[in-house]
């Protein structure tokens, strides 16, 4: 019998910024206040 997974609800948003300095602030800011955070580059 196959095991049933239950995800946990996760929401996010997706900043977009012109370039990798800005990048590097806005990460730093949010981080600050205390947000969990994944870098995404493409």
């Amino acid at each position: 019998m196959a095991k049933e997974f239950h995800y946990k609800p996760q929401y996010g948003v997706i900043v977009i910024v012109e370039n990798e300095e800005e990048q590097k602030k806005v990460f730093e800011e949010l981080q600050k206040k205390g947000m969990k955070l994944k870098v995404v580059t493409t």
